[in-house]
C-alpha cells in the first residue's frame, strides 16, 4: 500500500533512515500518527551512535483515506520491508514500538524474533476495552471517519504529528492486528523492555501488563513514567526514555540481558517431564503379561453381575405440596412486583410475599421428607 500522497496533511512526516554503525534500530509511530511522533527519540539514538530506520508505516502521514483505505496487513509489509533493508547495513537489529507500533513491533518478532536482539515497548496497544470499541466494525460499514482526541501529551503545545480523525476501517483492521498479536504472545522470548505511562489516556497500562505475563522473556525491564501521559517522546519523561532504552539496549549487547527461558523454567520442566516418564513407565502394553489394564476393563464390560443404577424415585406431591408450591411462586412474584412497581397491594410492604416464599419452601420440604421416610417415629421415655 502505497502512502505517496500530495501535500500531507501532517508536516515533517517523512520516514527517517540515519546511517550510523553495525546496529540498527527499527523504530514503528502509531496509529494515525507519523515518524514525527517519535523524531526526538530516534535522534536521540542516532546521536549515540546507531543506525536508526524509523519509517512512515503505509496509509500513515500522509491523508487520512490512504490510512483507511490500507489494513494491518499493509501496515505489517512496509514495515518488514523496512528490516529488510535495515538488516543489510548492520549485523544487529532492534525492534522499537510506540502505540500500536508497538503491536507491529511485536508481531515483527512473532515472525522473525531469531533474527532480532531485542525488542523495546513503549505504551504498546494490543487491545482496547472501551465498550465503544466492540461497534466500530459495524459502524465502519457507513461511517469514514469519527472525530479524534486531542494529542495526548502533558507538556504545552505538542508538535502536530498525527491525524485529528479516527478511519474507522483502518481501527477495525487494528483490532484485527491485536487479537493475533495477543494470541501470539508466547513466541516472543528477546529481551524486552516495557515501558509505560501510569497517566496514558489512549492505551491503558493493562496492556503493558499483559504482555509482561504472556511472553517467554527471562529479562524483561519495565519502565513506568510518571510525569507524561501517552506520548512520552514529546512529552515531560523524553530524556529518561532516551536513558532507559540507550541502558538496556547496552546491557543486551553486552551480554546482561539474555533470551529464552532461565535455568530455573528449564529446571521445573525437566522434573515435570520426570514425574510423567515415571508414571508412562509403570504402564504396560505387552500381551504377554498375565493382565493389564486393558483386559481388566474388558473383564468389568462382560461381567454379568455389575452395579444397575436404580431409577429415581419422585416424591408424590399431595394437596399440601400443591399448596406449598403456590406459596413459593406466588410469594417471589409477590415480592417482584412490589419491588419493582413500588405498589403494596395489601399495605403491608414485601412481608406477605416473604411468608409465603419462605413457608412454602419449609411445608414443601416437611411433605416430601416425612412422607417416604422409613424410619419410625420412635418413643419418649
Amino acid at each position: 500500500m502505497s502512502n505517496t500522497s500530495l501535500n500531507p496533511d501532517i508536516p515533517n512526516s517523512e520516514g527517517l533512515r540515519i546511517a550510523g554503525g553495525k546496529t540498527g534500530i527499527l523504530m514503528l509511530h502509531g496509529f494515525t500518527g507519523s515518524p514525527a511522533s517519535i523524531k526526538p527519540w530516534a535522534l536521540s539514538l542516532a546521536a549515540e551512535g546507531f543506525t536508526v530506520f524509523a519509517p512512515r508505516v503505509a496509509g500513515h502521514g500522509t491523508k487520512i483515506q490512504d490510512l483507511n483505505n490500507s489494513t494491518w496487513e499493509d501496515w505489517y509489509d512496509s514495515i518488514e520491508s523496512e528490516y529488510l533493508e535495515l538488516k543489510k547495513v548492520c549485523d544487529r537489529v532492534f525492534v522499537a514500538g510506540f502505540s500500536a507500533g508497538g503491536a507491529l513491533a511485536l508481531r515483527l518478532t512473532q515472525i522473525r524474533g531469531s533474527e532480532l536482539e531485542g525488542l523495546i515497548l513503549l505504551n504498546a496497544s494490543i487491545y482496547d476495552e472501551r465498550k465503544f470499541m466492540h461497534f466500530v466494525p459495524a459502524l465502519s460499514k457507513i461511517l469514514a471517519t469519527v472525530r479524534g482526541g486531542v494529542s495526548d501529551v502533558a507538556k504545552p503545545n505538542p508538535p502536530k504529528h498525527g491525524y485529528d480523525r479516527i478511519p474507522l476501517r483502518a481501527l477495525s483492521s487494528l483490532q484485527k492486528l491485536w487479537k493475533i498479536v495477543e494470541r501470539d504472545l508466547y513466541l516472543v522470548d528477546l529481551p524486552l523492555m516495557v515501558a509505560y505511562s501510569i497517566n496514558d489516556h489512549v492505551v491503558h497500562p493493562v496492556c503493558s501488563e499483559t504482555i509482561i505475563n504472556n511472553v517467554f522473556s527471562v529479562d524483561i525491564r519495565e519502565i513506568a513514567f510518571e510525569k507524561s501521559f501517552h506520548n512520552v517522546a514529546l512529552d515531560f519523561d523524553a530524556e529518561l526514555l532516551n536513558e532507559e532504552t540507550l541502558a538496556f539496549i547496552l546491557d543486551v549487547m553486552s551480554g546482561e540481558l539474555a533470551r529464552g527461558e532461565s535455568s530455573s523454567a528449564f529446571d521445573e520442566r525437566d522434573l515435570i517431564d520426570a514425574e510423567f516418564e515415571s508414571i508412562v513407565s509403570g504402564l504396560s502394553l505387552d500381551e504377554s503379561s498375565p493382565s493389564n489394564y486393558l483386559d481388566d476393563l474388558d473383564r468389568v464390560e462382560n461381567a454379568t453381575e455389575r452395579f444397575i443404577q436404580p431409577d429415581p424415585i419422585l416424591p408424590k406431591v399431595d394437596q399440601a405440596s400443591r399448596a406449598a408450591l403456590v406459596g413459593i411462586f406466588g410469594g417471589a412474584l409477590y415480592l417482584l412486583i412490589e419491588i419493582i412497581t413500588g405498589f403494596d397491594f395489601l399495605g403491608l410492604g414485601p412481608w406477605p410475599g416473604v411468608l409465603g416464599f419462605v413457608g412454602g419452601i419449609a411445608t414443601y420440604i416437611w411433605r416430601t421428607a416425612r412422607r417416604d421416610d422409613d424410619f419410625d417415629d420412635g418413643v419418649i421415655l
